[in-house]
């Protein structure tokens, strides 16, 4: 089994981390770079930097906070938000990021997935599902425009059909625990993990040390958290010793 890797993830609005609870209510948590910078002296596997604002306000990822952060940070940078087109994607890794996560303009159009994974290849695309517990199929649902919309899609079945498309992963965040503190959404990890052929990275609810094991414990390939790691409840060497002390493998 791979090493699991843990992410610190970089909510970006108006040019700062923000963070919220179930994507309300954001609140400042500091400067991009010097977060991302921070991060990566202190053992963070990899980064991810969503722009949290750009689909909701139409325009693409701020091109040079990219550029900045790889300039920095010297391990896998995933960015997402304001991805329309495989143009966006193709200047997003000239501006240094490794990886780009890709979630509204997916469900809008799926053939950009493929287009994506065609051009750069399947460990280039990263897929953003944002869900939450509804009255489909399955119990999920996939929410778009940033956890602000649900749409009528059965999370279960979009997990399939986005692994058939070319996704290299799966960005599962649970709109419900996010924020919350209470836990990742364990059952949901659970169900993704059961039809999911590629990594899948688990968002949404860390609050303690012991979430991170239970997560990893039931699937996770990597774990990804922001404000517990914005607000200095505990450092990535901490969550990764917890790992190690739980017989799990760490980098």
């Amino acid at each position: 089994m791979p090493a699991i890797r843990v992410i610190p993830c970089l909510d970006v609005a108006d040019g700062r981390v923000v963070k919220g609870v179930n994507f309300q209510n954001l609140k400042d948590s500091g400067d991009p770079v010097e977060l991302a910078n921070r991060y990566f002296l202190q053992g963070a596997d990899e980064i991810t930097f969503l722009d949290v604002a750009a689909t909701n306000e139409n325009r693409g990822t701020t091109l040079d906070m990219v550029t900045r952060c790889a300039e920095q940070v010297f391990i896998p940078l995933t960015v997402g938000g304001g991805i329309r087109a495989l143009e966006d994607v193709s200047r997003l890794l000239a501006s240094g990021a490794d990886k780009v996560s890709v979630g509204s303009a997916g469900i809008r159009r799926p053939e950009l997935l493929s287009e994506i994974a065609k051009e750069h290849g399947n460990q280039v695309l990263v897929i953003s599902l944002d869900l939450k517990r509804s009255s489909t199929k399955s119990g999920f649902g996939v929410t778009s425009n940033g956890g602000r919309e649900l749409t009528d899609l059965d999370a279960m079945e979009w997990v399939r059909q986005v692994q058939d498309l070319g996704a290299g992963e799966l960005l599962v965040n649970s709109i419900d625990a996010d924020g919350t503190r209470d836990g990742f959404d364990l059952e949901l990890i659970d169900r993704v993990k059961q039809i999911s052929q590629v990594p899948v990275i688990a968002s949404g609810g860390a609050g303690t040390l012991g979430h991170f094991v239970a997560a990893a414990q039931a699937g996770a390939d990597a774990l990804l958290a922001a404000s517990v790691f914005h607000e200095g409840m505990f450092t990535l060497s901490d969550v990764k010793e917890a790992m190690k002390a739980a017989g799990l493998e760490v980098r």
